[in-house]
């Protein structure tokens, strides 16, 4: 597994090593050993997993402290533009957003720690995400940000008049709403 990273501290782009031959591919999603070897220490509890069609916009979510989620995120099917958000007040790049294209064949990871929003756009036909999350979900904690906050100014990558977007996530308040 490679560690690249990224402008924000913290925020990991990774990429397994991935042995190919006439059969086709292997590759470790996550492995423990590999996390403690590159100073990554996360313990997963959970496993999601999301199937969506062509422009849909998941996000921007969060959970409030204390049960914020780090989350590894990664495209079993598809492609996505993946983006996670900024929101440590003590940071250097606090409200800024890191964005980058997450699909099956490129088979790049996220690893997003507490502390920021996150959301996906499917630019193929359609996407099958997977994450996994070190907390529990906690419905009073659940929070998130427009997808389309101008003062974020995200390009999704997904034309606005075909965007799909829930009903719950088009009343979410604003970046400048948060306390």
């Amino acid at each position: 597994m490679t560690v690249e990273t990224t402008f924000i501290k913290d925020l990991l782009v990774l990429t397994p090593t991935i042995f190919e031959d006439e059969r086709g591919y292997f590759f470790e999603s996550y492995s423990e050993a590999s996390f403690v070897k590159n100073g990554l220490s996360y313990a997963f509890i959970q496993d999601n997993q999301s199937f969506s069609k062509k422009g849909v916009i998941r996000g921007l979510h969060f959970q409030k402290a204390p049960y914020a989620q780090a989350k590894l995120v990664r495209v079993m099917q598809g492609e996505i533009l993946d983006v996670a958000v900024d929101l440590r007040k003590d940071s250097a790049t606090y409200g800024q957003h890191f964005s980058i294209q997450l699909s099956a064949e490129n088979k790049k990871q996220v690893l997003i720690p507490k502390g920021f929003a996150h959301g996906f756009s499917v630019l193929s036909a359609n996407a099958i995400v997977s994450y996994k999350v070190d907390e529990v979900y906690h419905k009073e904690s659940e929070s998130g940000i427009q997808y389309n906050d101008p003062n974020l100014a995200i390009n999704w990558q997904v034309n606005a008049a075909e965007a799909i977007v829930s009903d719950k996530d088009r009343v979410l308040g604003t970046f400048k709403d948060l306390k």
